[in-house]
């Protein structure tokens, strides 16, 4: 499946669309980000480098606290993302519909991501005790 959605993605990598999805969720910082996807800082670092690079991101000083760096999708990165997810979804359909029963496959995929959240969760309180 991850090579399906890899193909489908269009100019992203499945990382860099990870990091884009992530940043559009509302996660602002990089290590933010790194805990989320479950990736060390210097992944996400160079994942940032390049996407910041081709005009998808951009850092922006936090005005609250100035050691602290926030990321904003640019108009390029919010239309690539949305390209991506479109032709993703569009191949998760196609494959969907060759499941044995749609709505039950759908349903698992929710528990499996609602148990993954909650697992993700747990780490992120575990690290700050």
């Amino acid at each position: 499946m991850s090579r399906l959605l890899e193909h489908a993605s269009g100019e992203l990598s499945l990382a860099h669309y990870r990091v884009l999805a992530a940043v559009a969720d509302g996660d602002e910082r990089a290590s933010h980000v790194a805990a989320r996807l479950a990736l060390g800082k210097p992944t996400i670092s160079a994942s940032v480098d390049a996407l910041c690079r081709r005009g998808m991101l951009v850092r922006e000083q936090n005005m609250d606290d100035q050691r602290v760096v926030g990321l904003r999708l640019t108009a390029q990165g919010s239309a690539a993302l949305e390209d991506a997810e479109t032709a993703m979804l569009g191949r998760f359909d196609a494959v969907l519909r060759q499941a044995d029963d749609p709505d039950r496959t759908v349903g698992a995929l929710a528990g499996l991501a609602a148990a993954l959240d909650r697992l993700s969760a747990e780490r992120l309180v575990g690290r700050c005790e």
